[in-house]
């Protein structure tokens, strides 16, 4: 009688034992197994030896620190537009870091859990200049290419239908196919999250000043990571990583000097890096584990900067994704 109420209870909660699990296979494992994109540039794409590198990957890096120690215990899955999702329900990859969009839909019909947001975008359209295209409406009866599977393709045509532009999407499985289509003129423009776009000209365009991304924007594009439902232990050391790396930058953590702060007397400070609190424990983990990943590639402004903003080729500004307190959006729940 007990056992029955207590199954009905957690199956009631979205809490299975096989759906608990993904803590305990990834030790068991030794490896994580992080899904991540085909090759968005700044966010996760190989280089010329085949190494994933990009904001995503950092994530990945510094969760397999968090939970391993070691932060190149990492495999790699570059996955689609169309399987990403269906790559994570079937267990193929124990999280998804793909600049994939929370939705209302995503979140309540996949069976997976969204976690919190770790990069702010809009869709917008980038053109070549020679175009003379000022803004959205000059793109009327244009050909705009735009991968399939995405929130993308369902803007596009929401927007183009609300704004009576009649533009021509041309739809693509694959965005490497998506960008040589684009730069070989086959479109006239092409639409996907702006800082994919400025990605794809800085790494993939023939002759980059010829493009310009355009300056508006046609949605709100929350980025963030994915996990199963059920698995809350596993979801929320995914959660609380972001906030670390967020709460690190906050606090002037940094990969340098992460070490020396540990022996901080600041409470926060403290708390945050393990030496008081027994917060890592909590999740199965040890109290000093936001220390590895932070070690493993600095906070989260560190890792901006690094893949996306001004020292990278795509040189985006903070904009939404600086601190709550320089104006942005990122803000960290407290560790207390």
């Amino acid at each position: 009688m007990y056992r029955g109420i207590i199954t009905a209870t957690l199956l009631a909660a979205g809490i299975t034992s096989a759906g608990a699990a993904t803590l305990d296979t990834v030790k068991q494992r030794g490896t994580l197994v992080c899904g991540v994109s085909t090759g968005f540039a700044g966010f996760s794409a190989p280089d010329s030896q085949g190494n994933f590198k990009g904001l995503d990957v950092d994530y990945c890096r510094a969760l397999a620190a968090g939970v391993l120690g070691d932060p190149t215990k990492v495999r790699y899955v570059a996955l689609t537009a169309q399987n990403r999702f269906t790559a994570l329900q079937s267990g193929e990859i124990d999280v998804l870091y793909r600049n994939s969009t929370e939705t209302y839909l995503r979140g309540v019909t996949l069976g997976l859990r969204q976690g919190p947001i770790n990069f702010y975008d809009g869709q917008g359209f980038v053109v070549k200049k020679d175009l003379g295209v000022k803004e959205l409406k000059d793109l009327k009866g244009a050909t705009v290419c735009v991968a399939q599977g995405t929130t993308h393709e369902v803007t596009l045509g929401d927007y183009g239908r609300a704004n009576g532009i009649d533009w021509k999407p041309l739809v693509f499985d694959r965005v490497d196919t998506m960008y040589q289509t684009f730069f070989g003129g086959r479109c006239d423009a092409m639409t996907q999250d702006a800082s994919a776009l400025a990605g794809a000209v800085a790494t993939a365009a023939p002759k980059p000043d010829d493009y310009v991304v355009l300056p508006q924007t046609i949605s709100k594009e929350p980025l963030g990571p994915f996990t199963r439902n059920g698995d809350e232990v596993w979801s929320d050391i995914i959660t609380w990583l972001h906030y670390g790396l967020v709460e690190a930058e906050e606090l002037g953590v940094t990969q340098a000097n992460v070490e020396e702060m540990a022996k901080s007397q600041t409470p926060a400070i403290q708390r945050l890096l393990g030496a008081s609190g027994d917060l890592g424990s909590r999740l199965g983990l040890a109290n000093n584990w936001l220390v590895g990943a932070i070690k493993a590639g600095g906070n989260y402004g560190e890792i901006f900067e690094r893949n996306v903003g001004k020292a990278s080729p795509l040189k985006l500004e903070r904009g939404l994704n600086a601190t709550w307190n320089k104006g942005g959006l990122m803000y960290a729940i407290p560790f207390k």
